[in-house]
């Protein structure tokens, strides 16, 4: 079986996206996307996006994790494919598409180094939960956030996989933030599960951090600079009784390579 891909990456998260429009590449398949995704015998990513059409909309994202099998919303991801999008519409600038959590729309506001910045609307979140000085909480996958004072020395593969492997998360799961705040930014590093390991960045992951500060109080501002490992990132949000909404996640997405694979 021939597969035709083209390799996106955002911030450093990078993924495989697949044209299925004439819904041809089996979903179901986990070992073919765990190969797919595989830095060694693969094309290599975080995880692969198939883009679908859906009525309404300009497409439908489906998200797998590089583990096979479908993740929940990823930011990152989101990002990537409204910047292929623009490949498959190249008159659009705006764009509305469907994902695990729902509606979201997107918008390229500028095109930079053979790339485009990309801001993405997210789900509204709900009052994030306490405990202790951790924060846990859903903006479109679930995330476990931890401040330290220095994110660069955290040993994140250790301690993130230490937190997603126990109660109450082992079953389903959870991706792990430690967050290193610094006036009104910060500095993220993400355990992503179904990676199971750290990756160089995390869109779901920035935007819970930076909810989770600013709910924490420890910075001011709800429009936060982020950096991560892989980049520079920015949240956007508004506070409300029932927690957060209008929240966007802004960025740069670039296009790596494309090809085909024989599997």
């Amino acid at each position: 079986m021939i597969i035709s891909f083209h390799k996106y990456q955002a911030t450093g998260n990078d993924f495989v996206i697949i044209d299925d429009r004439e819904r041809r590449f089996d979903i179901q398949n986990s070992s073919l996307i765990q190969t797919l995704c595989n830095r060694r015998f693969g094309i290599g990513a975080d995880g692969l996006i198939v883009i679908r059409s859906e009525p309404g909309h300009d497409f439908r994202m489906i998200y797998f994790n590089a583990d096979g099998y479908e993740g929940s919303m990823c930011g990152n991801g989101g990002r990537c494919a409204t910047a292929f999008a623009n490949v498959l519409f190249p008159e659009k600038k705006e764009f509305s598409f469907k994902a695990f959590d729902g509606l979201h729309t997107s918008k390229i506001s500028q095109v930079k180094n053979n790339g485009f910045l990309v801001s993405l609307s997210m789900s509204d979140v709900k009052l994030p939960n306490d405990f202790g000085e951790d924060v846990v909480l859903n903006t479109g996958s679930p995330h476990y956030v931890q401040f330290v004072n220095d994110a660069g020395i955290v040993d994140v593969s250790s301690a993130g996989r230490l937190i997603r492997n126990s109660e109450p998360y082992l079953r389903e799961g959870i991706n792990v933030n430690f967050a290193e705040v610094h006036n009104d930014t910060l500095t993220v590093r993400t355990y992503e599960r179904g990676v199971e390991e750290e990756t160089l960045s995390c869109g779901t992951g920035v935007t819970a951090s930076a909810i989770s500060a600013f709910h924490k109080k420890l910075i001011q501002s709800p429009d936060v600079k982020v950096f991560t490992r892989g980049g520079e990132l920015e949240v956007k949000f508004k506070l409300n009784e029932n927690g957060y909404s209008d929240i966007v996640l802004s960025g740069e997405a670039h296009p790596v390579f494309q090809g085909v694979i024989e599997v």
